[in-house]
């Protein structure tokens, strides 16, 4: 069998010229002497680099015949990746409505799917990208590991990040909303009402959203001087199974709560049910504040107040951002933070004297 390796001239042993390997963006990098995050700057069209560096970058990506994104084959793919951690939510159908507005309105296509986290394959996400053509990636809720963000900035995809888990990198574009800010006006309507005892089931203990809300809620005592009470809060899961189970726990309190506030809609209705169990009527007997005004708030019985979370418009604005990307247009900013609004209905009331 002949000998195929390549040889340092770059060709094989049977003097054919062996197939160029594609460059990456670290590899770049190290030939320049600059950090992955410089060159990745480059490559999207941002602004703030210097005028040599970008010339030294420039000139070797066009001697390594680097591909910019979207043009990896020479041409658009007419596509986006959306990638989800879990579709079994009506949160997560919103924020598509508004990644799938903006697309339509692009003649791009949208490819959609749900990815769990564990040890055994932490990148599997990134690596299926490499079967096919994209032009970008919105990733929504999900952890992004230093591994993930290395490959998918290797490969010059442009990515946008939606609700980040943790605080994203400051080159990281993001979307999302005023949590904080939601979480003091879910809080103030409460106090507002004469409650002094207010519960809070946040969500997922790590998520960066989950301590935003939570500490608007702790701002909120702040301004009414009432001392945090640890025993008055719970960390759920952001569905209906850990705001009822959380929202029992609070309940079964020798000294319960008259309110709660709820980190998610689809938790508030899990406190509803706990209610319903221990005969407990709303908002009679207890007021609940939920958070994203899912279109099934304004359906229960009673409505529910809550915290609207603009979820299309934040999938709209992820979108336009990464067309940006695409297009090799500067972002005005990496980081874009939607307004949250109150929006009360039937499920407050004054607490029972």
């Amino acid at each position: 069998m002949p000998n195929t390796r390549p040889r340092r001239d770059g060709t094989r042993a049977d003097g054919e010229p062996s197939p160029r390997r594609r460059p990456t963006l670290a590899a770049i990098a190290a030939e320049a002497g600059v950090s992955l995050p410089t060159v990745s700057k480059v490559v999207n069209g941002r602004p703030d680099v210097a005028p040599d560096t970008r010339a030294r970058v420039e000139r070797l990506l066009g001697e390594r015949e680097y591909h910019r994104p979207g043009q990896r084959r020479g041409r658009r793919a007419g596509l986006v990746d959306l990638i989800f951690n879990g579709l079994d939510s009506p949160w997560a159908v919103e924020i598509l409505r508004g990644v799938e507005d903006w697309c339509a309105a692009h003649s791009i296509g949208a490819a959609v799917s749900s990815v769990r986290h564990g040890s055994a394959r932490p990148a599997s996400w990134t690596s299926a990208l490499a079967s096919h053509d994209t032009d970008g990636v919105i990733l929504v809720t999900s952890e992004l590991t230093l591994p993930q963000l290395r490959q998918v900035r290797e490969e010059g995809i442009p990515l946008v990040v939606v609700d980040p888990v943790s605080l994203p990198e400051p080159n990281l574009p993001s979307v999302g909303a005023t949590n904080w800010a939601g979480g003091l006006a879910a809080t103030d309507h409460l106090f507002g009402l004469g409650h002094r005892r207010i519960g809070a089931i946040s969500g997922p203990a790590d998520y960066l959203c989950s301590r935003a809300r939570l500490d608007g809620y702790r701002s909120s005592l702040e301004r009414v001087e009432i001392e945090f009470d640890q025993t008055l809060v719970r960390h759920g899961d952001f569905h209906h199974e850990g705001g009822f189970l959380r929202g029992g726990e609070l309940l079964d309190l020798a000294n319960r709560p008259t309110a709660i506030f709820a980190g998610s809609d689809q938790q508030a209705l899990g406190v509803y049910e706990a209610a319903r169990q221990r005969g407990l009527r709303i908002p009679q007997d207890l007021s609940v504040v939920g958070f994203d005004d899912l279109p099934v708030a304004r359906w229960v019985s009673p409505p529910l107040t809550t915290v609207r979370q603009p979820l299309a418009d934040m999938g709209r604005v992820a979108a336009e951002m990464l067309g940006d990307l695409i297009d090799g247009v500067s972002l005005r900013s990496q980081r874009v933070e939607l307004s949250t609004e109150l929006i009360v209905r039937e499920s407050t009331a004054s607490p029972a004297k």
